[in-house]
């Protein structure tokens, strides 16, 4: 299954996985920011963006769509994962380390959770964008049941503007119907491990990553970094995107790569 995929600059890939109704735009300031240094290619992962709508979400089957992107483009390589793409990227590490040079991963834990996102697909899917004619008449119709502005500001962005208004690009029921999957995350067998240099960003202003989650990080990273970031929330990279490309321009000095 062929990814979509937005590719700028030169030097070492580092390939980068968003987050849940997110997708490879939202990262474009910091791959910009970083084309000088590294060759960044950012996917969309499936059910987002411009990538193919399926069925199965699983962890091992989305790492494994994105296994078959990084063997064509060269492997191993940095890996960079937010969110639901941190959980893509820590599976992908632990099936195909070979694939992974070096992990960074930002504010998400290798453990379930048990929040949902039910209502907010709801909210979604019952805006009306087919007859709108402006972005602002969704926004307004999102307000009362999505109160945030700023995190009404990020799910607008999945608008495409098409000859009758405009639609939403992620497949909103399919990601309904994968949540649990979306939450969990594998159980591997005792002793998986990855052994090349992780780098973990946790906002301070978050609770995703927890002790259970720093556990679980320590269990099956055993070379991983946990940086608390002041000032950050869920959103590091919109939030404190100079802390996020200081990491990886850290992590990319770690020349060691990931060993089996």
């Amino acid at each position: 299954m062929p990814l979509y995929k937005t590719e700028t600059g030169a030097g070492p890939t580092v390939v980068i996985l968003h987050g849940l109704f997110g997708s490879s735009r939202n990262w474009g300031g910091i791959a910009q920011a970083m084309a000088g240094e590294a060759r960044m290619v950012s996917f969309d992962l499936p059910n987002h963006g411009a990538s193919p709508w399926v069925e199965s979400m699983t962890y091992p089957a989305m790492a494994a769509a994105v296994a078959e992107e990084i063997a064509a483009l060269g492997a191993p390589v940095t890996v960079l994962g937010h969110s639901m793409g941190g959980k893509v990227a820590m599976c992908l590490a632990l099936t195909r380390p070979d694939l992974v040079a070096r992990l960074m991963v930002i504010d998400i834990a290798p453990v379930p959770y048990r929040h949902g996102y039910s209502s907010l697909i709801s909210a979604l899917l019952a805006a009306p964008v087919a007859g709108a004619t402006r972005r602002s008449e969704i926004d307004a119709a999102l307000a009362g049941s999505i109160p945030d502005p700023a995190l009404r500001g990020f799910l607008l962005q999945n608008l495409e503007r098409g000859e009758d208004g405009y639609r939403w690009r992620p497949n909103l029921a399919g990601l309904d119907r994968a949540m649990a999957d979306i939450l969990d995350f594998p159980v591997f067998a005792e002793g998986t491990r990855y052994q090349g240099p992780v780098r973990v960003l946790a906002g301070a202003r978050s609770d995703y990553v927890r002790d259970n989650g720093r556990a679980a990080i320590a269990r099956l990273f055993p070379r991983a970094r946990i940086e608390n970031v002041d000032g950050a929330g869920h959103w590091l990279h919109a939030e404190r995107p100079d802390v996020v490309m200081s990491a990886l321009r850290g992590l990319l000095a770690e020349t060691e790569s990931a060993s089996s």
